[in-house]
């Protein structure tokens, strides 16, 4: 048996292999186009700045209700044994920043 072909299969083998090559060219050209390498590199940033907000929002909520946990109640009520110093701290600590803020003025 032999795998002898006519003048015209290998024609139309040659053509069909040129309009496969002409496709693959056109791809290649379309993926190496400067504006799909823009896209493509923009659409990278934008999903790992999605991804990078997506987990600092995580973080942020697990610490708020972390915090929140410490200073209220299972029913949402205020822990004073917790609340009542913090808030005179704070209260101290602005008190210092204005003496200290009027005292250079002085």
């Amino acid at each position: 048996m032999s795998d002898a072909r006519t003048p015209a299969q290998i024609e139309a083998d040659i053509v069909r292999r040129r309009d496969q090559l002409a496709v693959t060219l056109d791809e290649i050209g379309v993926r190496l186009h400067p504006s799909t390498i823009m896209g493509d590199a923009k659409a990278k940033v934008a999903s790992t700045v999605d991804e990078t907000a997506g987990r600092a929002f995580v973080a942020v909520n697990r610490v708020v209700t972390d915090v929140k946990a410490k200073f209220t109640t299972e029913d949402g009520a205020p822990r004073l044994e917790r609340v009542v110093p913090v808030a005179l701290l704070a209260v101290g600590v602005v008190g210092l920043l204005a003496l200290s803020t009027r005292r250079r003025r002085d």
